[in-house]
């Protein structure tokens, strides 16, 4: 199964972070959150990733075409022109980088990615700024079970995302970012049929808005509830958060050894 990853945005709440890089590149314990998200798929067997880029897209595509440069011990013999490398730490991944583009919303990112995912069974969909504790296999699982065309991720927020009505597991209603706390809203990972690909119009579509909602008037989106850990990284303070939690070793999203 692939996972296509948004990874495009301006990050303009996380400015101090972004104005240099893209905010999936912003580091977590010295690796860039994206890179995090990534671990946590690949721990439930998702090892291929399409990246939706935009903002200094060139930063991640220089990232992965360096990999071994920033994970693993490098002699370089200047004289007879050569390259070893140490220790060397790989990935099962494949990772496709696609531009998006600069200003195009979420869905427009990923109608852009369409021709990547159109063929699969279904995909995994998600913010290259968020990670949790969460059973990514299970939500597939649960995803495979019920043969709609979209599950998402309910999870308990701080506050300011997506509420969902959710009856019997099938979302009835889905508006984002209602005023007040204590309801269950949209987590961010997503597991989806191509199906979805309909849904999206152009490249000023938002994900979270008219496809969403028409799914849901449809009766094609569920949910796979998530009491655990979930945090996304908005501001300076939720970065640090989560640069705490990496340091004091007991970061809840990481399950990998």
């Amino acid at each position: 199964m692939k996972a296509v990853i948004f990874a495009g945005g301006l990050g303009t709440r996380l400015s101090e972070e972004t104005s240099t890089r893209p905010k999936p590149m912003v580091e977590i314990g010295g690796k860039p959150i994206l890179w995090h998200i990534m671990k946590m798929y690949s721990h439930h067997g998702v090892n291929e990733f399409i990246i939706c880029c935009g903002y200094k897209g060139y930063l991640i595509k220089e990232y992965f075409a360096n990999y071994f440069l920033h994970m693993s011990d490098i002699t370089f013999d200047m004289q007879a022109n050569q390259m070893e490398v140490h220790q060397k730490r790989a990935e099962h991944w494949k990772v496709t980088l696609v531009d998006t583009g600069d200003s195009t919303m979420t869905g427009g990112r990923l109608r852009r990615v369409a021709d990547y995912i159109k063929n699969e069974e279904a995909f995994c969909l998600t913010y290259g700024d968020g990670v949790g504790d969460n059973d990514i296999a299970a939500t597939i699982a649960f995803h495979r079970s019920h043969g709609k065309a979209a599950t998402l991720t309910a999870t308990y927020p701080p506050g300011r995302f997506g509420a969902l009505d959710i009856q019997n597991g099938q979302v009835k209603s889905f508006k984002e970012k209602p005023r007040g706390d204590g309801v269950l809203i949209n987590g961010g990972f997503f597991v989806l049929s191509p199906k979805v690909l309909s849904y999206l119009k152009d490249d000023e579509t938002i994900w979270e808005q008219e496809p969403l909602m028409q799914l849901a008037q449809n009766g094609e989106l569920m949910a796979h509830p998530h009491y655990g850990f979930w945090q996304p990284m908005d501001t300076l303070h939720d970065k640090n958060t989560l640069e705490k939690l990496w340091v004091s070793g007991a970061a809840p999203w990481k399950k990998w050894d």
